[in-house]
């Protein structure tokens, strides 16, 4: 018989995993090792607490990690933490090569733990950076000047929404690339569509 607090979905998943298997066992303890729930969302196991995302179980080629969803708020005294990308607002790594790391670090792993359910608890929430403050690439600026209409659509958009298509837009090198992105979604955004909606 599992254990009430685990969850079925989880334990498929473990039983699943080739890489990190170990590990991902070791990090499931120490999160069920507090009053926080476990689900597994995103196809990954993940630890709720009231309803709130704290924390996710993920690996990678190189490492696995635990995925602090506001890690931006812990106060990283240890300077473990880890951004992803620059485009990652909020959430935060610890990464781990092997198990041993793990146990080595274990009490610091249960303090990261504890801090980010209390800002959980809280309510505290991460203050986004503004689409404002997201550069519009050339091309996008010289579409919106020709065809005002998708510039009226474009800011119409959620605020998420906007920055994920300026994030996208932006992000290859050659201004072919870009403007090829922009022709790609235009139409998406004119039906007043994110870059992930269905």
């Amino acid at each position: 018989m599992s254990d009430p607090q685990t969850h079925p979905k989880v334990d498929a998943f473990l039983e699943r995993s080739e890489a990190w298997r170990e590990e991902f066992v070791k990090l499931r303890s120490l999160a069920l090792d507090s009053e926080m729930k476990e689900e597994l969302k995103w196809g990954q196991p993940c630890y709720t607490i009231e309803g709130g995302n704290v924390v996710l179980i993920h690996g990678f080629k190189e490492y696995c990690a635990l995925l602090f969803i506001k890690g931006a708020l812990l106060q990283d005294n240890e300077l473990m933490l880890i951004q992803q990308t620059q485009k990652v607002q909020a959430g935060r790594q610890l990464r781990f090569r092997n198990l041993e790391e793990i146990e080595q670090q274990e009490e610091r792993i249960r303090a990261y733990i504890r801090e980010a359910i209390e800002i959980e608890r809280a309510g505290l929430k991460v203050e986004r950076k503004p689409s404002e403050e997201y550069a519009i690439s050339l091309e996008l600026q010289v579409r919106f000047d020709g065809t005002p209409e998708l510039k009226t659509a474009f800011e119409a958009l959620t605020p998420g929404r906007q920055r994920a298509y300026l994030l996208h837009f932006a992000e290859p090198k050659q201004s072919k690339t870009r403007e090829a992105r922009i022709d790609k979604h235009a139409p998406r955004i004119m039906e007043g569509k994110g870059l992930n909606d269905r």
